[in-house]
């Protein structure tokens, strides 16, 4: 007897009630905590893909890649840590010299790609090419992407333009945390938008999909069901635009719900793709009823950098 799709929906129910809070709590209030957070699910994500690339035989280097991934992600957060050590290191009366966060990146970037190919050199396990391209591939997919969400956290303050939206040279208090709450209500709406997108698919898909979307990578996808998350995602952003994010113009919030509507679902074919290619369900069962954190959070990949460019190079540029 066939089981009801909507079997595990308690569950799931369930967990979410207790993770969004805390999802909310760290996006609102940003800096390190949320920092701390990305980098949890990044991690959690780039070790799930990392046994997932073991089930095809490769032998990624985990630890060395889930540490590398680590840093990579603290690179988002260079420029808070530069301000706050030049601002300690001038009340001592020392001038400190540092990189820039772009060069801290690609000096980390450029590190970990040596370091990874100095180890495969006296390694004798698998092929080294395998080895050496799952592991750098899993960095800068899931750690870099993932990265890019911390980077989007920290427009707001730094990096925001003030002039352009306040018609002042600085923010006093009351701006600043206006601008505070418009970064975490920014990245609050987002992921809101891609768990909208992924429900309404799912519901769509469920009950009126008929056509196969791509069936050789998820064969319970359809087209109805991508299209109602599609427009979901398109509505979603549209509603925190007029509800709470007033800093942006609708054509902004349809763009940023058009990313979220194609990348994201892009994102979860993505990882799809990885699963049934290593022959399994789930990336894991860390969380229950929802799989991995990378299932949970497959769309957010794709989503993040593309988010942040649009943000960072059009809206507050």
């Amino acid at each position: 007897m066939e089981q009801s799709p909507f079997r595990s929906l308690p569950t799931r129910v369930a967990v979410a009630v207790c993770a969004i809070p805390l999802i909310v709590w760290a996006a609102m209030v940003g800096g390190y905590f949320f920092f701390g957070l990305v980098a949890l699910i990044s991690g959690l994500a780039l070790y799930e893909f990392y046994v997932l690339a073991e089930k095809k035989g490769a032998y990624p280097l985990k630890t060395l890649g889930i540490v590398a991934g680590f840093v990579v992600n603290g690179a988002f957060l260079y420029e808070r840590l530069q301000v706050e050590l030049y601002t300690f290191f001038e009340r001592q009366g020392i001038r400190l010299s540092m990189f820039s966060q772009l060069q801290f990146l690609l000096v980390v970037l450029l590190c970990f790609l040596l370091l990874v190919l100095l180890v495969e050199l006296f390694r004798s396990k698998g092929s080294p090419t395998m080895n050496a391209a799952t592991t750098v591939f899993g960095v800068v997919m899931i750690s870099l992407f993932f990265g890019t969400l911390i980077s989007t956290r920290e427009l707001f303050p730094y990096g925001f333009p003030v002039p352009k939206f306040f018609q002042t040279g600085f923010a006093d208090e009351v701006q600043q945390a206006t601008i505070s709450k418009w970064g975490g209500y920014t990245i609050v709406s987002v992921l809101a938008s891609i768990w909208i997108c992924d429900t309404a698919a799912y519901f769509g898909g469920v009950t009126l999909g008929r056509h196969r979307l791509f069936e050789r990578v998820s064969p319970k996808k359809s087209w109805e069901g991508a299209i109602f998350g599609f427009v979901a995602a398109v509505l979603a952003m549209l509603a925190a635009r007029a509800l709470v994010l007033d800093y942006l113009r609708v054509q902004d919030a349809l763009v940023l719900g058009l990313i979220v509507g194609i990348f994201g679902q892009i994102g979860d074919l993505v990882e799809s793709r990885f699963k049934r290619d290593a022959g399994v369900k789930d990336s894991s069962a860390i969380i229950t009823g929802h799989g991995g954190v990378y299932d949970r959070f497959d769309s957010l990949v794709f989503v993040a950098p593309f988010v942040y460019l649009y943000i960072d190079f059009v809206v507050l540029s």
